[in-house]
């Protein structure tokens, strides 16, 4: 029993962090119909964009309260992923718009090495020490279950944005508008909506969401690199598609039940395959999932299948 409430834990926790990168992927998607494969990596750049600033604030104010460092770190890393979301939108994808939907799949691709290329160049190729500015200390809530306040502040803190942004979508007048454009944006601009506005301010909240979600899966693993955000990127597009690709609620709920699918098959897998394999394995599970839902159910758990009349 302290096994699977552990494993439970552990998967929230990531699952959380996938649950937030996919719903970048997934406004995009359901406003543009483009899977932005650069995703992933604005997460790689805002964690190490937070790195390098607590790395200068530790320079100039050593005796600064960890919170307000930490704080201070997100307030630069959210804007810069922002602006870099907003250029991305502006120009690689906008003149795409009317194309083949390869070719906006082919830049997105070439963008994501880009930034990696980018990274490496600014940032180098090796691995850094994330600043545990948050007590990792474990906790023992239940005798022989363990978790740490960092853990603690990643799934509250992902439960709160996903619960603003869903407000945000279903409550605001900008929401209503991305609500227009994703059904149908030559409509939407014939009826007074800005589409243009709309798209780069969806490209924009996905890149602060990213940015976010870099900040704690560096905490939660304690390092940060120019190629982190490659996995998590491409497990955080298994969840929309697990969900829903193009719904929110899908993403959320794809996040959570992979980031717990990922963390049961780790800590059962040797048992499973008797010893066979061990949880270095443990990413297999996601792509398992992803060829089972494009087999059985290619719209997702709430997805909605989309009839065209001709």
């Amino acid at each position: 029993m302290e096994t699977l409430i552990q494993q439970l834990i552990n998967g929230l926790v990531i699952g959380s962090v996938y649950a937030l990168i996919a719903l970048g992927y997934t406004m995009v998607y359901g406003i543009l119909g483009l899977i932005n494969f650069a995703h992933g990596d604005v997460l790689m750049v805002g964690a190490l964009t937070a790195l390098q600033t607590m790395m200068f604030l530790m320079g100039v104010a050593p005796g600064l309260s960890p919170i307000y460092m930490l704080t201070i770190a997100l307030m630069v890393a959210i804007p810069v992923c922002m602006t870099l979301g907003f250029l991305m939108e502006r120009l690689a994808y906008r003149r795409l718009r009317n194309a083949p939907r390869l070719a906006p799949l082919i830049t997105a691709i070439g963008m994501s090495f880009l930034l990696q290329t980018l990274a490496m160049i600014v940032w180098g190729r090796n691995y850094h020490t994330f600043p545990q500015l948050i007590s990792t200390t474990p906790l023992e809530p239940i005798p022989g279950v363990f978790i740490t306040p960092v853990q603690i502040v990643i799934i509250v803190a992902s439960a709160a944005i996903m619960i603003g942004l869903s407000l945000l979508v279903t409550r605001s007048k900008i929401g209503r508008a991305m609500r227009a454009t994703a059904e149908n944006h030559r409509v939407a601009s014939l009826m007074g909506v800005d589409t243009n506005a709309v798209i780069a301010f969806t490209f924009v909240v996905g890149a602060a969401l990213a940015a976010i979600a870099g900040v704690m899966f560096a905490s939660n693993y304690g390092i940060a690199h120019y190629g982190m955000g490659f996995m998590p990127g491409l497990k955080a597009f298994t969840a929309a598609v697990l969900g829903g690709i193009g719904n929110l609620g899908g993403a959320m709920l794809g996040g959570i039940v992979l980031g717990l699918v990922e963390s049961f098959g780790a800590g059962y897998i040797e048992h499973l395959t008797f010893g066979f394999l061990n949880s270095s394995y443990q990413d297999i599970f996601a792509f398992i999932i992803l060829g089972l839902v494009l087999i059985f159910k290619p719209t997702g758990l709430l997805g909605e299948r989309v009839s065209d009349r001709a």
